[in-house]
């Protein structure tokens, strides 16, 4: 039947076909016979060859080796492929699948490897997250024993406070009432007038006796007598009542004591309210203090577990000795590219020298082809010769161009058609496109070496100006002068009016750099001496670090004196902000500023407005540099000399 398959390749023994059988029957439609027929088939003779052959192959791989999935891969690939010649028939269909599983694997293999260099970032950042849980740790150590010891230290002065407070209200209790101390007052003095009263009556008796018997001495005793009972039972009375009034008032406290004590204790409780609220603050702080130890130890679980998931994860760092045996010129070599490189630096170097020599490997190159949008240095349709130059001929070639530009430049021609005009006339017609698309793939492979990335950058447009071409201009002038010069005067030279003291020491340093004697001259011509590959000399790269650095200040400075204009900004509040930071600017130079930002002359370039990113990116890859001193730090100066 049309469509239906054998159970075996056509020519085993034995084949039987299902006839009028549709794909979708269920399996209860088949009869009994047609199973047990299907089962009595022999195995095909080609699947049997495919299968021994398979097992011969699994059988002989070293499975051990960490690629051992690649190499079990290959055998049944092999076996697809025989599958694959065999079925002429299904051949394209099988071949496409076959291709676009191999083009999925090579993506995943190609994801795999772009994932592999942050496992060293994954490493770094659990080393970071360590050092920072443990000083973490340290430093919530002490702050806790601190709390600890302050906690027990109020809780004692809180008990002392306590008991103070209980003894006060101890005596408060004891103490009256004013009314009850003002009656109290009030019976005493009445006590006392009373006292005094009785006092007097009884020398006035005493005396009126004493006359009496003076006078007539023949008075009658039983009066007498009688006078004396009654003055002795007042007495008593008067005595009675001072011993109750005694009693009743031996617990009674003079009034000032009490006005003491009672500013004494509204002072104390006044204090123990202060206190009560400082250690309410102190209690809420504490329980901040708490959930904040919470959430960092949540924090520090979780660094930890990445931790142990990045130590799981992470793959050791490469050994970059081992470059040095493919590297061409050995150790000695690798070492002196391989000096003060960080590892993604490293990676760079290896990609260059991989870049080099896959160049020099090829014959003829692909053209570019004749578009607009080609540069006018690559325009050609077919293939180009590979001149296979060396380093050191693209960068005598590429320093020829620049000098001969230098000389020219009243012509004012853009560099790539100038490239090209001098190919042409160096090498003829014939030959310039070659150069061309050599020159431009070692400067394309070499972003190390500065003269090719400095030409390649401002070849595509990249950058407008080298830079240090001005000091370098003026050194080389000093230089036809005056061959060296005193380490001491070195900080006078003209070349360098706005240099900071410690920028000028630097450079001093970087001029001695190789130098064996402690004598303080120093030679011009041994600043700018470079090696067979163009590699400058630590003074120049000391220049360009510093250029690049005080371009970044200035742009900064120019950034902050927009103030307010956050957004976007238009020619007169830049020219405004030029002025403000570099008063000494010159109109020629702002007016190149400006065009540089505005990207060309408008007929109303007041009105124009660009974003402030936009502005500071399109100043930073020109040649922008200050004109005079800054006036912040004449300001400074000035102020620390009054």
């Amino acid at each position: 039947a049309r469509g239906q398959w054998s159970m075996w390749p056509a020519f085993a023994a034995g084949q039987t076909v299902l006839r009028n059988h549709k794909p979708c029957n269920a399996p209860e439609e088949r009869t009994p016979s047609n199973e047990q027929a299907l089962l009595t088939i022999p195995k095909p003779r080609h699947l049997e060859q495919l299968e021994s052959y398979l097992r011969k192959e699994l059988q002989t791989l070293d499975l051990t080796k960490g690629s051992s999935q690649e190499l079990k891969l290959q055998p049944y690939r092999e076996i697809f492929e025989f599958f694959i010649d065999n079925f002429r028939t299904y051949k394209p269909l099988l071949s496409a699948i076959k291709n676009e599983y191999e083009a999925t694997l090579a993506h995943q293999k190609e994801t795999i490897r772009a994932l592999e260099p942050l496992k060293a970032m994954v490493t770094t950042v659990s080393e970071e997250c360590t050092q920072q849980i443990l000083a973490l740790q340290e430093k919530e150590k002490v702050e806790i024993n601190t709390l600890k010891q302050e906690k027990h230290h109020l809780l004692k002065f809180i008990d002392n406070m306590k008991e103070e407070k209980s003894s006060l209200q101890t005596q408060v209790n004891k103490l009256s009432v004013a009314e009850e101390y003002t009656r109290y007052l009030q019976e005493y003095g009445a006590r006392k007038l009373l006292l005094a009263k009785l006092n007097e009556m009884h020398n006035e008796q005493l005396n009126v006796k004493q006359h009496q018997v003076q006078g007539d001495k023949g008075e009658d005793v039983v009066k007498l007598t009688l006078a004396l009972k009654m003055a002795r039972q007042d007495l008593t009375k008067a005595q009675v009542k001072l011993n109750a009034m005694t009693a009743e008032y031996g617990d009674v406290v003079p009034r000032r004591d009490f006005e003491s004590l009672e500013k004494k204790y509204s002072d104390l409780l006044q204090e123990m309210k202060t206190l009560r609220k400082d250690f309410e603050q102190l209690h809420e702080e504490y329980g901040t203090l708490l959930e904040i130890h919470r959430e960092t130890a949540e924090e520090r679980d979780s660094f930890y577990t990445q931790l142990q998931e990045a130590e799981r994860s992470h793959t050791p760092r490469p050994n970059w000795a081992k470059c040095s045996e493919v590297i061409p010129g050995g150790v000695e070599r690798w070492g002196r590219l391989a000096e003060g490189k960080s590892s993604n630096q490293l990676v760079d170097v290896l990609l260059e020298e991989i870049g080099t020599g896959v160049l020099k490997e090829m014959n003829v190159f692909r053209g570019w082809g004749k578009g607009d949008k080609v540069p006018v240095y690559l325009r050609y349709e077919g293939d180009i010769k590979n001149k296979k130059p060396t380093k050191k001929d693209v960068v005598n070639i590429l320093k020829d161009i620049w000098k001969e530009k230098i000389a020219l430049d009243q012509q004012r021609s853009s560099l790539p058609e100038f490239f090209l005009s001098y190919l042409q006339k160096k090498y003829g017609d014939a030959s310039a496109v070659e150069w061309s698309y050599s020159l431009y793939e070692y400067m394309r492979l070499c972003p190390s070496n500065h003269i090719m990335s400095s030409f390649y950058e401002i070849l595509i447009g990249k950058v407008s100006n080298p830079c240090c071409t001005s000091a370098q201009t003026l050194l080389v002038v000093q230089t036809r002068r005056q061959g060296s010069v005193l380490r001491g005067s070195f900080t006078s030279l003209k070349a360098f009016p706005l240099k900071r003291r410690d920028a000028i020491q630097e450079l001093v340093d970087a001029s001695r750099f190789n130098l064996d004697s402690d004598e303080d001259l120093i030679d011009y011509t041994s600043l700018f001496k470079e090696d067979e590959e163009g590699n400058p000399e630590p003074f120049v790269a000391k220049l360009r670090s510093q250029y690049v650095s005080e371009k970044q200040e200035y742009l900064q400075e120019l950034k902050n004196s927009l103030g307010d204009v956050t957004r976007e900004v238009n020619a007169d509040d830049l020219k405004a902000a030029f002025y403000r930071i570099d008063p000494e600017i010159n109109d020629q130079m702002l007016d190149a500023y400006i065009s540089l930002v505005y990207q060309a002359k408008r007929e109303q370039p007041d009105q124009e407005v660009v974003p402030v990113d936009t502005m500071l990116e399109r100043l930073r890859v020109g040649d922008v540099r200050r004109v005079g001193p800054s006036p912040r730090k004449e300001n400074t100066t000035d102020s620390e000399g009054e």
